[in-house]
């Protein structure tokens, strides 16, 4: 088996880094509300070589620390770490071979979209911040059982058909997000349980008025190209 140990400095000197990250990251999962005891996981890409590093499988947040943290390879396999990767793990790596430009995955089980998720309906694009962070609606992805590739797979077919979203609800199961490191990955993780949250609101009210593609389009164009600091 390849350790860590195989690998240069450099690599090992973003893996150390890039522990950091996604442990730090977990909190904030915990912070908006997004998870409960040891569901979901947060991943990042390494930028220096083909491994991931991933949450341990089954352990409580409150016990992740940086060196709990599990490196693995773009194939799932075990590379450092003293635990179990998480269930997910190989659905992450599947979605990092396959869309190269991602860095980051998240996965929870947030209440909102996960109550999406159950009745497999798209959140229609009913308002501004969808437009601007998800280019339309937030796309329901297939039915697909936990513990393969199989979930990665649905990901990324859906994605395929929603390019400029970077969430998917995989159906009676719960949102998956991508994005150009962990931190992007869980900030799109927040916002779907946002909109999820305020589209069901509106539901209850009398039902949504969807927005025009049109200016979806231009919304989405302003957010990503001329909104905050580039």
């Amino acid at each position: 088996m390849v350790s860590l140990d195989d690998y240069s400095s450099e690599v090992r000197a973003e893996v150390k880094q890039v522990r950091e990250v996604v442990a730090s990251l977990h909190e904030q999962l915990l912070k908006w509300n997004l998870v409960v005891w040891t569901a979901g996981n947060v991943s990042q890409r390494l930028r220096s070589a083909d491994l991931m590093v991933i949450k341990p499988s089954g352990v409580r947040y409150e016990y992740l620390t940086p060196a709990s943290m599990v490196v693995t390879d773009l194939e799932g396999n075990l590379v450092d770490g003293a635990e179990a990767p998480s269930s997910d793990t190989a659905s992450h790596a599947y979605i990092y071979r396959h869309m190269p430009e991602v860095y980051g995955v998240v996965h929870t089980h947030s209440t909102y979209a996960t109550a999406w998720a159950a009745t497999g309906k798209n959140i229609p694009c009913a308002l501004t911040m969808m437009g601007d962070e998800f280019g339309g609606p937030v796309p329901v992805g297939p039915f697909r059982l936990i513990g393969s590739e199989a979930i990665g797979e649905g990901v990324v077919e859906t994605l395929k058909r929603y390019p400029k979203s970077p969430a998917v609800l995989m159906q009676n199961h719960g949102p998956f997000t991508i994005g150009k490191d962990a931190e992007s990955a869980v900030k799109a993780a927040a916002m779907t349980e946002e909109v999820a949250h305020t589209v069901w609101a509106a539901q209850q009210l009398g039902g949504v008025i969807e927005i025009d593609q049109k200016d979806i389009d231009s919304l989405n164009d302003r957010y990503q190209n001329v909104y905050g600091q580039h």
